[in-house]
């Protein structure tokens, strides 16, 4: 069985009769419709629309348990109660350090699927505590080969709007549950439809260079490595200016080294149609 272990990764327990309503009006997720055995990606945001942090949120009966990074922990916890005010809920991490993830077999016990892999075909299951051992270059593998991005690998955290990382069309982000944190600014986002840079998957003709190499279309960055494995990594691009480069065939570079890139199928998303004269000017 596919399995990793992520001993990074951290809980925060959120209870109390006022927990859900906390949570929808904070949190770019829709917790109220959220069903149980499921972890869906969200975010706090900032009040210009960018990824304060980032998360997966579960429910655990009548509680929801929120998945972060080990080092944004203690800022999440502290962010949280500044907004908890004197609202009816309690918030503590979990003693519990790390997660273990089990992919293409059925659900562990306890286990919540991971809905970003669903959204790709792929049943990936999330179980709190170290009862997996496998490599977690076989996770980030997955990642790569499914465009799941996330932070401090494959963008830094209040430098990336929620839609840079599909989080528009994964359930990361409700446009119709109402106001939250920098709902505005994603709102106005997704209706005008400016999103120019999201997550791609990249292919190298030779081993790629580390993370946070440029990746270049006649000299210009257009793109950046995120998390690589070998041949193969994820990056955030600009979408407009990769179809002007496809569009007058200008090679794709990283470190000088010829790449393709592949947006993710289930994302529904395409590069834009830009014609080929006008990409030549």
């Amino acid at each position: 069985m596919p399995s990793a272990f992520l001993a990074d990764r951290r809980l925060i327990r959120v209870s109390g009769t006022g927990a859900e309503e906390f949570l929808n009006n904070l949190i770019t997720a829709d917790v109220e419709n959220l069903p149980q055995g499921e972890a869906r990606a969200s975010a706090l945001l900032t009040p210009q629309g960018k990824i304060l942090f980032d998360f997966l949120i579960a429910r655990d009966g009548s509680d929801y348990l929120i998945e972060t990074g080990a080092a944004e922990l203690d800022a999440l916890l502290r962010r949280l109660t500044m907004y908890k005010l004197r609202a009816p809920v309690d918030l503590k991490a979990e003693p519990v350090e790390g997660v273990s993830l089990f992919w293409n077999e059925s659900a562990p016990e306890a286990g919540v699927k991971d809905g970003r892999f669903a959204k790709a075909g792929i049943n990936l299951f999330r179980l709190p505590g170290a009862s997996a051992s496998g490599d977690v270059a076989a996770y980030d593998a997955l990642r790569i080969e499914h465009g799941i991005a996330e932070s401090g690998r494959d963008y830094a955290l209040q430098d990336a709007f929620p839609h840079d990382v599909l989080m528009d069309v994964n359930d990361g982000v409700s446009f119709k549950k109402g106001c939250f944190v920098g709902q505005e600014v994603v709102s106005r986002m997704k209706h005008r439809g400016t999103a120019r840079r999201r997550v791609v998957t990249v292919a190298g003709e030779r081993e790629l260079p580390a993370t946070g190499t440029d990746i270049t279309a006649n000299g210009k960055p257009v793109g950046t490595l995120g998390t690589v494995c070998g041949t193969k990594a994820l990056a955030i691009v600009r979408i407009d200016r990769i179809a002007d480069a496809l569009a007058s065939g200008t090679p794709l570079l990283a470190d000088n080294i010829t790449v393709s890139v592949t947006l993710p199928v289930w994302s529904g998303i395409s590069f834009p149609t830009v014609d080929p004269a006008q990409a030549e000017e």
